[in-house]
């Protein structure tokens, strides 16, 4: 089983973080930053609670899945402005993943990004040859590819509201 774990800081309130993360309106089209692309599939409640999204990443080409990966989560434990966690399942390395956010208030009108993920192959065998590269592979650059996502995504809500 892998661990991962790192924070980010942003330039925005948690409010304003939380309001980004959970946007229910249209998204731009295309990949995003690092060729990632989340799809909503089922929105949740109110809070978000339940919500099901469709994810695509990259990953290693030697998976043979043409450098794309997947993961279908439902995110529970909602507390708005605080935190959420979510369960995954992913291929094209079968495997199992859950993780968890958190936002901490800086005091300075930004907000600390806190994730933690555990992640397990399912396949005992491409556990032990393959799991801890295909996961340092995929989870590598996060920490620039969100923070840079989250300030963008900031810059570009505040300019839908000015």
């Amino acid at each position: 089983m892998q661990h991962h774990r790192f924070a980010v800081d942003v330039d925005g309130t948690p409010e304003e973080v939380w309001a980004l993360f959970w946007y229910r309106g249209p998204r731009p089209k295309g990949p995003g930053p690092g060729g990632v692309t989340i799809e909503i599939l089922h929105p949740g409640d109110e809070t978000g609670e339940g919500l099901i999204r469709h994810c695509t990443f990259r990953v290693p080409r030697y998976l043979l899945s043409g450098g794309v990966g997947h993961s279908w989560e439902w995110l529970t434990e909602v507390t708005p402005y605080e935190s959420w966690k979510y369960d995954a399942v992913g291929k094209p390395l079968w495997s199992k993943a859950e993780g968890r956010t958190r936002l901490e208030p800086l005091g300075t009108g930004g907000t600390r990004i806190h994730f933690t993920e555990t992640y397990l192959a399912f396949n005992p065998v491409l556990r032990a040859l393959l799991e801890h590269r295909v996961h340092r592979f995929i989870s590598r650059d996060n920490d620039t590819l969100i923070s840079g996502a989250i300030n963008d995504g900031l810059r570009r809500m505040r300019g839908r509201s000015a």
